[in-house]
């Protein structure tokens, strides 16, 4: 069997695009046109942010993912292709650049409000917290805007919630466990690879709050 379709969920998006791919024990693929996305793989079909193929995605953090774009206005997306798979992340070094860290510990926790002192020391929270996207872990592709302030108690929380997640694939719902009006942003109660932490209280809360206020 081959190595993907151990890792990928039985009739997802991507697993549906890794089908019309057929990549070779290596990874590698030849170009699959958007013009293929047709019948039962009509979803396939790029909405904002490129939905399942999305950086932050399960297959953008197993194969290194080509799109190719045309040369019309907008250069849109005409055809997709797999270089390769990635080399496995150490999630165990879990290095954050120190521009970032000196940058995310001066500010305030984005939970209880308050900042660095003697016994609340600002801790630098990955927001994705499965730590499995290879440009976050990498020192030298992450940028500021993936990390977040949190004390530790806050941290310790988040860590649990995640943990949690990982194991059932089921979220955080802030509307059942701190009284939001709705429990996500995006998407639902079930995890999937294509929105990955998107839309849940933990990932963001500031944009979490935001995007609240935007609707109310």
């Amino acid at each position: 069997m081959e190595k993907w379709k151990q890792e990928f969920k039985q009739g997802s998006k991507a697993y549906r695009f890794l089908e019309l791919a057929n990549p070779d024990s290596n990874g590698y693929s030849n170009a699959i046109s958007v013009d293929k996305f047709v019948g039962n793989n009509s979803d396939l079909k790029f909405g904002n942010g490129a939905n399942w193929a999305r950086g932050s995605s399960k297959i953008a953090r197993t194969f290194n993912l080509e799109f190719i774009k045309s040369e019309d206005v907008g250069q849109p997306t005409i055809a997709l292709k797999l270089n390769g798979y990635k080399k496995t992340i150490d999630t165990n070094t879990q290095n954050i650049r120190k521009d970032i860290v000196n940058e995310i510990s001066k500010k305030r926790c984005i939970i209880l409000g308050t900042n660095r002192s003697a016994d609340k020391k600002i801790e630098v929270d990955h927001k994705d917290g499965r730590k499995d996207d290879s440009r976050v872990m990498n020192t030298k592709t992450q940028k500021v805007e993936d990390f977040q302030p949190l004390t530790k108690p806050a941290n310790d929380a988040k860590r649990q919630f995640c943990k949690e997640c990982k194991e059932t694939n089921l979220r955080y719902d802030a509307k059942k466990y701190m009284g939001y009006t709705v429990s996500f942003t995006q998407g639902d109660i079930n995890y999937t690879d294509e929105l990955g932490c998107n839309g849940c209280f933990w990932y963001d809360p500031i944009a979490f709050r935001q995007e609240l206020q935007i609707n109310n």
